[in-house]
């Protein structure tokens, strides 16, 4: 019996109240010529069916990395992945053997690229490589394959998708590419769905075209959702509550609207401070002063502390933990009060 025969019914009553996605001080590390990059040190979140959870943070803050060792696309070598558990409706995945992951990967987990152009094989039509799903893991004919391609693009709302199901990706804009990505990820109904930066390079009114269906096939189908992404102001309207990365660790998490009223570590603030307002029309753009850490070289204490405007000589010596700041959220920040209260 394979670990996934195991979840029958008779697992069900146990795993019933249980996170749908849970990952437990997860690890992953990269083996360069130069050292050992760690990517991502001891990352903590869960999330429930129907919930959407935004990851934030800056480029190389590990949101990414998180997303692949969760899919189990990760490259090894010359990632590793040290210690950690991730458990997808109470089973460690990290236990399973590859071909129990692949029943999982699309099937169960299905992930969203930032990159459409990239991501969709240029050579191939539309049609045929979002058939291949329902060719591979349901056995159909291609004439039925491509049936069911024009269906999906029909609900993510690809105008004449009976006329261009045969056209190929470059022949597409980009906001309808992500919308072709979008029902890559939908077509064999996972509950979970992983959408790694989602709107990238699409402008402001494509944007929220992606997120407003990302929401609607989510309410629709009552699906998990991890929204990856840098922009606060992207999640806003989408995100029940939010985990804040950086330098591959977790330094705030909440409930969304907490948040955006009063961010508990300086980070956070720096990138809500960013974001540009209407009542700031002329006013120079607010950006947090130096760049993300050398992942082969981070910095002693809070990672955070050579760019921290409220850092002190506790923060350069002592790795601050993930505190309660209430029963919702956490900071790993020493000075969170004072965050909080400023």
């Amino acid at each position: 019996m394979t670990t996934l025969e195991k979840a029958g019914p008779e697992q069900t009553d146990a795993t019933r109240t249980a996170p749908l996605l849970e990952v437990r001080d997860l690890h992953v590390e990269f083996h360069t010529r130069d050292g050992v990059a760690k990517a991502v040190n001891g990352v903590n979140y869960s999330v429930n069916a129907g919930e959407t959870l935004a990851v934030l943070g800056e480029s190389g803050s590990g949101k990414s990395v998180t997303a692949q060792a969760i899919m189990g696309i990760l490259d090894m070598p010359p990632g590793r992945i040290p210690k950690g558990e991730i458990f997808f409706r109470g089973q460690d995945m990290l236990k399973m053997s590859g071909e129990e992951r692949r029943k999982i990967r699309g099937q169960k987990i299905a992930m969203i690229f930032q990159d459409a152009l990239s991501a969709l094989n240029p050579v191939l039509s539309v049609g045929y490589q979002l058939g291949e799903m329902f060719r591979v893991h349901q056995g159909l004919s291609k004439k039925d394959a491509k049936a069911k391609a024009i269906e999906l693009m029909d609900r993510v709302r690809i105008p004449a998708a009976k006329e261009r199901v045969g056209d190929y990706p470059h022949q597409f804009s980009g906001g309808m590419r992500q919308r072709i990505m979008i029902a890559m990820a939908m077509a064999l109904e996972p509950d979970l769905i992983i959408a790694d930066e989602p709107t990238t390079a699409l402008d402001v009114t494509v944007q929220a075209q992606v997120m407003d269906l990302l929401a609607e096939l989510q309410r629709e189908m009552n699906m998990g959702l991890i929204l990856i992404t840098h922009d606060l102001g992207v999640v806003a309207d989408v995100a029940d509550k939010i985990a804040v990365m950086y330098a591959g660790r977790i330094v705030e998490t909440a409930p969304v609207h907490e948040i955006y009223k009063a961010p508990a570590h300086p980070y956070t603030k720096g990138l809500l401070d960013s974001i540009p307002r209407l009542d700031q029309k002329g006013q120079e753009l607010y950006a947090i002063k130096g760049l993300p850490p050398n992942l082969l070289r981070i910095p002693s204490g809070c990672a955070f502390n050579p760019r921290c405007p409220m850092a002190k000589e506790v923060c350069r010596t002592d790795v601050p933990p993930l505190a309660a700041v209430s029963d919702t959220r956490a900071s790993a920040c020493h000075f969170w009060k004072e965050t909080l209260d400023g």
